[in-house]
């Protein structure tokens, strides 16, 4: 029976089961064989990260053309003014080309989410914000060099959702098997009309 199950990848971990410099990966937290990683995250980002053993549902949840939307918690350097939200909001341009227009909101009380276990760095007279952030596309390190480039550094960055599925009820290294109500809105993926137009250039995921 094909299985999906949903991790709360901690910083510092990889998203692949094996690593020859003894570093942690997804084979410390996932003793499920036969899933693999549908996206990815960069090991210095942590949150939801979903596994599978169904190659559609992998192929529709990483091909950016699906435009399925991926929330985040960031946590950012300074307070970002309104000119930045809405930087965000219209798309900003990047080195590899402008991005889609994303759904930004300024959160007014820090998210209840767990310690990192290595604090972001602190500096005393420079505050920090949180920013929740909707995307519909995954670049190499985009949500990052997004904020980078309004002007206001990623200090921590949480993926919550993917769709209908978020965190919640997991703990850093914990997972869990899909709902059924999150399984049923993963799987409406695979009935949805196929994209119009050629199947862009195969390329590796791009990381958070």
């Amino acid at each position: 029976m094909p299985r999906t199950i949903k991790l709360f990848k901690p910083y510092d971990a990889l998203c692949q089961f094996t690593d020859g410099q003894g570093r942690a990966t997804l084979a410390d937290f996932v003793p499920i064989p036969g899933v693999y990683a549908a996206g990815r995250l960069d090991r210095d980002s942590e949150g939801l990260l979903l596994l599978t053993d169904e190659g559609p549902l992998a192929h529709r949840l990483t091909d950016p053309r699906f435009e399925h939307p991926k929330s985040y918690l960031v946590q950012v350097e300074r307070i970002p003014d309104a000119a930045a939200l809405e930087a965000l909001r219209r798309g900003v341009t990047l080195a590899d080309g402008p991005t889609r227009p994303a759904e930004v909101e300024s959160l007014d009380v820090p998210p209840d989410l767990p310690d990192r276990p290595v604090p972001i760095r602190f500096r005393k007279n420079v505050p920090t914000a949180w920013i929740r952030l909707t995307i519909r596309e995954g670049r190499n390190r985009q949500v990052r060099r997004m904020t980078a480039a309004v002007g206001f550094p990623t200090l921590r960055l949480v993926r919550w959702a993917i769709g209908a599925v978020t965190l919640e009820g997991l703990q850093p290294g914990a997972w869990a098997d899909l709902s059924p109500a999150e399984d049923e809105a993963l799987r409406s993926l695979l009935s949805s009309p196929r994209p119009r137009g050629p199947d862009p250039p195969r390329r590796r995921p791009g990381r958070r």
